[in-house]
């Protein structure tokens, strides 16, 4: 046998041999599948996927018999030693090669005949195993799958009239829109009776039926009704959509129609216009002291287009109550901006034309209507304010007096004060004196400032107040507390009999000013210490703590913060008490259960018991039609359809989907043996649904495991309680 036969006969075997593998995979698999798509779905879709598999097994098969000089080359090389590696070179052109090449080429020829060589690939039984099993498989899953769970139809037959010869048939349907000559649409003719249109449009029908009826009517699904009038052979009527509707056609002398189904027609609003401004880009734009102009820039787009632009420009002038306005409105003329349907405007404000001055604002506003008829659809812009800011110096005249420009003043806390003490000690030894007693010097001003906040809550405004707290800290805590003994009464007395013997030692500078009047014509009422709501407790370890940073401050300003770090940390315990004595502490209220009768314990008596359940009654959801409706679509009996479609046309404005679910309720009507169409209602329904109130669950009844459990317990606990009294 020559080389070139032995190559043909090779590669002949190789081809048949992936061919009949790939088609021993994959073909059982898709037979199987066939079968199964036939059970459960009839005949044409057991043909879909018949095509889908002979356009697998195709792929493959071109896959199995692309087989090419380099496969053979490679499969020759590894098949046999003999080859040299170099079976490449039988497939090349012999003129084409160099000598030692023409001279290895002739051996190869050689060689070829003279050794057995195999090159099919040899019999994936991994692969064939695993495939004839997935082909079993499905099989099984084919020869369990119920008839009664097939669903043949996708939409469902009208009635039990279609298998009636003597039906009534639609010969010609033809629906002619006209939409409203605002929109500037063309009108148009569909041959379904289905159709979306603009709202308002003027809908025409032209049917014919065979056999003719004495009568036909469109039932609509909110009860109106409109009669069609016989024209020749056609039956034609007219209606104007103004909301989305449903309808059948209902025919009188002559049998039902073959398909008589509910139609729909939705009608799409007309929405209002989309107003962007694009100038001034803030609510609020502060005038420029250079300012002479305002540059407005607004885009309007609507789908039907813009009928017209007003821009009402509003001046406010005048402060506090007396606001006068001045309002004017100007027509604005726009540009088109891209398409039909968009409107670009530009406008530009003289301020010194509007009379603007300083104080005053100027508020404008977009508002666009469309060409809707018989009203526009209108569309207002947020207002926006150019304002001229008055001086700052202006917002207070008159009010001298009255207005006062203060800041707040900064507070360091009594452990604050500690805490630098004591980094002021540590860093004792990097510091010169100088710097050391000036460091001291701050924080006692701190402490003073402290004193001082604090000594507000006793009635104390100045240091003169409490000029003998540092004589009285000086000395033992004992006379401190005495001191604090007296009575508001005994305080009062000795003030009054103090100021009465006190002769006034200078005149006033002025007559009217600040505390000469009182002190030279007026008596003190009260002192510091009854001068706040404090009890009296309160007041004397706030009045402690007031001594101790007395103390504190008198060492720090003498450069000696070790010896003030002692009363430092007094007058801060004095200050935790008195917080803690200020806060207010409730009883807890809860609930009051009425004292039982012990002595009707265990003896069984019900008498004027009450029930346990609850006075409450259940109250009737106003959405419970379709719950219920929702809850009876898993029983195969025919449910209550009718409360559930008054409540959908009860709320067919406010719920999307109440259409749709309409026609779903009488699609499941005329064939309730369907359940593609039950599921769909089912998922129709589901959003509408109410919300469930949260309730507690009911405790539920122990199972066989459960049981066994309790009743052991009892044993369980006799058991321990024996085992704990026995003797050990």
């Amino acid at each position: 046998m020559s080389g070139d036969l032995r190559l043909a006969t090779l590669r002949r075997a190789a081809t048949w041999r992936r061919l009949a593998i790939a088609q021993a995979c994959a073909l059982p698999p898709a037979l199987a599948l066939i079968v199964l798509a036939a059970r459960a779905s009839g005949s044409w879709a057991g043909l879909a996927v018949l095509a889908c598999a002979v356009v697998v097994l195709g792929v493959l098969a071109r896959r199995a018999l692309h087989v090419d000089a380099a496969w053979l080359a490679r499969r020759l090389d590894a098949a046999s030693p003999a080859m040299d590696d170099s079976a490449a070179l039988l497939f090349e052109d012999v003129a084409k090669l160099s000598n030692l090449q023409r001279l290895q080429h002739s051996r190869l020829r050689t060689r070829l005949g003279q050794h057995a060589i195999d090159l099919r690939p040899a019999w994936p039984r991994p692969a064939i195993v695993a495939s004839a099993g997935a082909a079993c498989a499905i099989l099984v899953v084919a020869a369990l799958w119920s008839p009664s769970l097939r669903l043949a139809r996708t939409s469902p037959p009208a009635t039990n009239a279609a298998t009636n010869t003597h039906a009534t048939s639609i010969v010609r349907a033809e629906l002619a829109i006209a939409a409203p000559a605002y929109t500037q649409l063309p009108a148009r003719h569909d041959a379904l009776l289905d159709a979306r249109a603009p709202e308002g449009s003027r809908i025409g029908w032209q049917l014919r039926f065979n056999p003719q009826p004495n009568a036909a009517t469109l039932v609509f699904h909110d009860g109106r009704r409109l009669a069609l009038a016989h024209n020749g052979v056609n039956w034609v009527g007219e209606h104007t959509l103004s909301a989305s509707t449903l309808y059948r056609i209902a025919l009188d002398g002559a049998p039902p129609l073959t398909d008589d189904r509910l139609y729909r027609l939705d009608a799409i609003a007309d929405l209002p216009p989309e107003v962007r401004v694009i100038a001034p880009d803030k609510t609020l734009t502060l005038l420029d002291a250079q300012q002479k102009t305002w540059d407005l820039a607004f885009d309007a787009s609507d789908d039907y287009g813009i009928a017209h632009a007003d821009l009402t420009i509003t001046l406010a002038q005048g402060t506090g109550e007396n606001i006068a306005f001045k309002e004017q409105t100007i027509t604005l003329t726009g540009t088109a901006a891209g398409n039909a349907h968009t409107q670009h405007y530009e406008h530009t404000l003289n301020l010194a034309a509007l009379g603007l001055s300083k104080g005053d604002d100027v508020i404008v506003r977009l508002a666009v209507s469309d060409n809707r008829e018989p009203k526009p659809n209108v569309t207002c812009s947020a207002s926006f304010i150019l304002r001229w800011p008055v001086d700052p110096s202006s917002e207070s005249a008159g009010l001298e007096g009255v207005v006062q420009h203060t800041m707040p003043a900064y507070f360091r806390s009594q452990r604050q004060i500690i805490i630098d003490s004591e980094a002021l000690l540590a860093a004792l030894p990097s510091l010169d004196v100088a710097k050391f007693q000036t460091r001291s010097d701050s924080i006692g001003v701190d402490q003073k400032i402290l004193r001082l906040r604090y000594g507000q809550f006793l009635g104390e405004e100045s240091e003169t107040h409490a000029g003998h707290a540092p004589e009285s800290a000086h000395g033992d805590h004992a006379q401190g507390d005495a001191g604090e003994a007296r009575t508001q009464v005994d305080a009062l007395a000795a003030a009054h009999e103090a100021q009465e013997r006190q002769l006034p030692t200078q005149t006033p500078e002025k007559f009217g000013a600040e505390g000469n009047t009182l002190a030279e014509y007026g008596h003190v009422h009260d002192i510091a210490e009854a001068a706040t709501l404090l009890d009296a407790q309160t007041k004397a370890t706030l009045k402690s703590a007031l001594n101790e940073m007395w103390q504190a401050e008198l060492h720090l300003r003498q450069a000696d913060p070790a010896s003030a770090l002692p009363y430092e940390h007094r007058a801060l315990e004095f200050i935790k008490q008195v917080q803690q004595s200020t806060r207010i502490y409730l009883a807890r209220v809860g609930l009051e259960l009425p004292v039982p009768d012990e002595t009707r314990r265990l003896s069984g008596e019900r008498k004027d018991l009450a029930d346990r359940v609850g006075t409450l009654g259940a109250t009737a959801s106003p959405d419970a039609a379709l719950t219920q409706l929702w809850q009876a679509l898993d029983d195969p009996a025919a449910p209550d359809w009718s409360a559930a479609e008054r409540w959908l046309r009860a709320h067919a404005g406010s719920v999307p989907e109440a259409l749709s679910a309409l026609a779903a309720i009488d699609t499941v009507r005329r064939d309730p043996a369907c359940v593609l169409c039950r599921a769909k209602l089912r998922d129709l329904l589901w959003p509408l649904l109410p919300v469930p109130a949260a309730v507690s669950a009911p405790r539920t009844a122990p199972d066989a495991a459960g049981r066994a459990y309790l009743d052991a317990l009892p044993l369980a606990a006799d058991t321990g309680a024996a085992e704990k009294g026995a003797p050990r």
